[in-house]
């Protein structure tokens, strides 16, 4: 008999008052951690054509360097997952801003292609361990708080490289790079110690050893758990390269393609992290309004019309709209794929489509940057569009067995 009250109660709806607060202190200072990530990247990615003239490189040398970010960050993602498991994410998301911070100073003092690639390992170093790290301390969160509000930290993170872009175009007329990213880095370290003071305090939950237990138990009882994080993990790569290659690419399509202003150009990546945010923070209510089997499919074929526009429209005004409809598409891709991967795998899960998915970021910039110099920056900048179409398809293929499973789990129940 206690085992049917149990069961019974397992399945009562889980009504507003059993909930945790929305918005605890944890959340608000991981959600200031993923900000000030997207705004140090972002004051970085509006600075690249200033380094590029500095250190003289072409499209495909500026892609080799740029390579080294995704390198770093990918090489350091598995290592930041075992840290994290023994000293908890918390301890590493701290620990992994301070030292992407200070990495964010040092690409305006390169002076060559092979400087600057020594340079972009170590930030990349820091950038990939921050998001292990992040991601890791969200997914406790949201368990904890039993609300789907992990595009809510994503939404920090575009939010803050909205205010980088934008800040950093203010700025580009005014202050040089160097000047403009140490006091990046600045910002960054002060955030890090008061956000930190308020992450590293008592961890959310009571019990994080049962629930991280439980969590990683569930994947070898279910059939084809570790395949369907695979391709969670290609549907995350295939949104990071959209994401990477903007990144990287947008600045200078608009200023070499487009013909636009330095200033008007670095508001071309600020009207798409703009949009990103704008979808990310509507991204909770349109899961749970519509769901992620249909969310994240319309996610990568908006993206995929939005950079055909982008890519190919002779005009300023209409390359901005495209980039708005790529941020509106990819908004909740990667952050949908974090959830679900976390869902089917637990934080190994998580781990595993994270490093496929930010490896979309090592992929993107290198292909751009050799199919710019063999055909052309706008038409290399179409291959966005092709990675949005696969990961609208791979997006329908790794929702497809949330139902059945919840349907099995209710049979079996």
């Amino acid at each position: 008999m206690p085992l049917l009250n149990k069961t019974a109660s397992a399945r009562r709806p889980i009504s507003s008052a059993d909930l945790p607060p929305a918005w605890s202190a944890a959340r608000t200072a991981l959600t200031a951690f993923f900000a000030i990530d997207g705004f140090l990247f972002a004051a970085w990615v509006v600075r690249i054509p200033d380094v590029r003239a500095q250190v003289h490189a072409s499209h495909s040398a500026l892609g080799l360097a740029l390579l080294c970010v995704s390198a770093g960050a990918v090489a350091t993602m598995p290592l930041i997952g075992r840290l994290c498991l023994r000293f908890g994410s918390r301890r590493i998301t701290v620990a992994s801003l301070a030292v992407f911070s200070a990495a964010v100073v040092l690409p305006p003092h390169a002076h060559s292609v092979a400087t600057l690639s020594a340079v972009l390992l170590l930030f990349g170093a820091g950038y990939g361990a921050a998001n292990v790290a992040m991601n890791s301390a969200a997914v406790d969160i949201v368990r904890e708080l039993r609300r789907p509000v992990m595009p809510s930290f994503h939404a920090g993170y575009s939010l803050g490289g909205l205010i980088g872009a934008g800040v950093g175009g203010l700025l580009a007329g005014s202050l040089t790079a160097a000047w403009a990213l140490a006091l990046s880095g600045v910002l960054g370290l002060l955030v890090t110690v008061g956000a930190g003071a308020v992450l590293l305090r008592r961890p959310v939950g009571s019990t994080p050893s049962r629930t991280v237990s439980a969590s990683t138990a569930g994947p070898s009882r279910l059939p084809g758990a570790r395949w369907l994080v695979l391709l969670i993990g290609f549907t995350a790569l295939c949104s990071s390269y959209g994401e990477g290659s903007l990144a990287d690419w947008a600045t200078l399509h608009l200023t070499d393609d487009v013909h636009a202003t330095a200033s008007l150009a670095a508001f071309g990546y600020a009207a798409y992290a703009f949009a990103m945010t704008l979808g990310r923070l509507a991204g909770t209510w349109l899961a749970v309004r519509f769901g992620p089997a249909r969310v994240m499919p319309a996610g990568g074929a908006l993206a995929g019309l939005g950079m055909l526009v982008a890519a190919l429209s002779p005009s300023v005004p209409l390359v901005l709209l495209g980039f708005v409809l790529v941020g509106l598409g990819l908004a909740n891709l990667f952050p949908l794929a974090m959830a679900r991967a976390g869902e089917i795998g637990g934080p190994s899960g998580v781990a595993t489509a994270s490093t496929l998915g930010y490896a979309g970021m090592l992929i993107g910039p290198p292909v751009i940057g050799f199919l710019a110099d063999a055909i052309s920056l706008p038409v290399a900048l179409t291959t966005v569009a092709t990675a949005s179409a696969g990961s609208a398809a791979l997006s329908l293929l790794v929702n497809r067995p949330a139902s059945k499973d919840r349907a099995r789990g209710e049979t079996v129940a």
